[in-house]
């Protein structure tokens, strides 16, 4: 099936570079919008609708950029792309109250949402998961184990919620895409 992407995406487009385009990704110097535009490539090469590819353009959008007022955020994502799109940020949130709750009952969470998260959110959810594991395993080739210390779990907790989504998504999205995430998984253990 042919995804038609239409001026609803291109306004979306808009939208995620001005939330987040002071924001970097973390650690880094790589502007953060380039992770949102690789999880909407990777969700559009698995089969996503424009509705999904906007989700993932706007998944971090409440978690990220809501600074207080994550219900204004809500009605204008609703209001200018509609509740299959606010359904699937939601879906993507782990928090969106400041400050955030501590990091592994927050993933806790995440996971056990999940296990009965609707398709679309799963896409958008794993399509995420996938690009920054394979963020991780870049960056561990280049700059070696110090890149743990950027994560408020730190390697064990990281690897341990990597590990758990790729059995979730296994289980509830198998495919391709959970197969790639399953071996980008695997390779953050490497030496």
């Amino acid at each position: 099936m042919e995804t038609k992407l239409t001026s609803r995406f291109d306004h979306a487009l808009a939208l995620t570079s001005e939330l987040h385009r002071e924001q970097l990704r973390k650690g880094t110097a790589i502007p953060y919008v380039a992770h949102l535009l690789a999880v909407a490539s990777i969700a559009l090469e698995h089969g996503a609708n424009e509705t999904e590819a906007i989700g993932a353009l706007l998944h971090d959008a409440i978690e990220d950029q809501a600074k207080g007022d994550a219900e204004a955020l809500r009605a204008r994502i609703r209001e200018g792309f509609g509740p299959e799109v606010l359904e699937i940020v939601e879906g993507c949130t782990d928090a969106d109250v400041m400050p955030k709750p501590p990091w592994r009952e927050r993933k806790e969470t995440y996971l056990a949402h999940l296990a009965d998260a609707p398709p679309s959110v799963l896409l958008v959810s794993a399509s995420d998961k996938l690009h920054n594991a394979r963020s991780i395993v870049a960056d561990l080739r280049t700059q070696g184990a110090a890149v743990w210390e950027r994560f408020n779990g730190g390697r064990d907790g990281s690897l341990w919620y990597y590990r758990a989504l790729a059995r979730i998504f296994a289980e509830r999205l198998p495919g391709a895409l959970t197969d790639d995430l399953a071996r980008t998984v695997a390779a953050l253990d490497r030496p």
